[in-house]
């Protein structure tokens, strides 16, 4: 046998193994899948998956019930899992979905991490022909007055409501919350509708809108946002780029390792203002 034909023999059996794994995974559920299953499924001898399942097993990523030898996914399973989890960067891991949102929508995007009770600019994305906005790389704001303080906090408890409004809830325009109920309200709908609003909160001409992202624990870890002047960032404009922003957010969480996948925005009981923002 030639050292090409070998090469080509290990590789389809590495892939007829890696079916196999995939298989366990898809179906083992609580109780494992049989033998026979794996073999019909997959189109395969019996013989071929034991021979196949072997190493996987010998090397914990594949288990087998000594009584009804069943397969069921191995520990080694999780021990990658974390190893890839820990590998991740936020940053990195939102850096291409956060340019092809700014792509899509044409206005500023924001990335930040939550550090109760504030968050903190870790990446930003701009159009060049826009004018700029205020915020930077590594500027921290208090989670109340902003679209992802606001993303973030909805998915959080009342440990982290509570922690808010302790640190103060002072206004930086005319229009920015500063009443514990109302914020409280403001949250429930970021959970009905997915995604949060700051309408003229922080800067009083800029409108943002943000979605949280969750890690692999699906807790929220962060939130990405799209940030623009109110005569673009209309009321209009704000419900059609909501769910983009909130689709985006799941795409990150879900490289992240999160099993969450959100609701449909256009679908949310929303109440609107005179203009058709969303309001609680």
């Amino acid at each position: 046998m030639s050292t090409e034909t070998a090469a080509r023999n290990q590789s389809s059996s590495l892939r007829r193994a890696l079916a196999v794994l995939d298989h366990v995974r898809d179906h083992g559920g609580d109780r494992g899948v049989s033998l026979t299953r794996i073999a019909d499924d997959l189109g395969l001898s019996k013989s071929t998956v034991l021979r196949l399942a072997a190493p996987l097993v010998d090397g914990d990523l594949l288990a087998r019930d000594r009584e009804t030898g069943r397969f069921r996914l191995g520990h080694g399973v999780l021990r990658l899992g974390q190893a890839y989890l820990s590998s991740l960067d936020l940053r990195s891991v939102a850096a291409r979905p956060l340019r092809a949102l700014q792509r899509a929508v044409g206005e500023t995007c924001h990335l930040v991490v939550y550090d109760s009770p504030d968050v903190v600019y870790i990446d930003k994305v701009e159009n060049e022909h826009n004018v700029r906005m205020a915020s930077r790389v590594g500027m921290r704001l208090p989670v109340y007055r902003t679209a992802v303080g606001k993303a973030i906090l909805a998915c959080h408890g009342d440990d982290a409501l509570r922690a808010a409004v302790a640190d103060g809830m002072a206004a930086m325009t005319d229009r920015t919350i500063t009443d514990p109920d109302r914020l409280a309200a403001e949250l429930d709908r970021v959970r009905r509708t997915g995604y949060a609003i700051d309408d003229r909160e922080n800067e009083p001409e800029v409108r943002c809108v943000a979605a949280p992202i969750f890690d692999h624990t699906d807790r929220a870890v962060g939130a990405l946002s799209v940030s623009g002047l109110i005569s673009r960032m209309t009321p209009a404009r704000v419900r059609e780029v909501g769910p983009l922003v909130a689709r985006t957010g799941l795409e990150i969480s879900r490289v992240l390792g999160s099993a969450r996948t959100g609701i449909d925005p256009a679908r949310a009981d929303v109440n609107t203002d005179e203009q058709g923002v969303p309001q609680p």
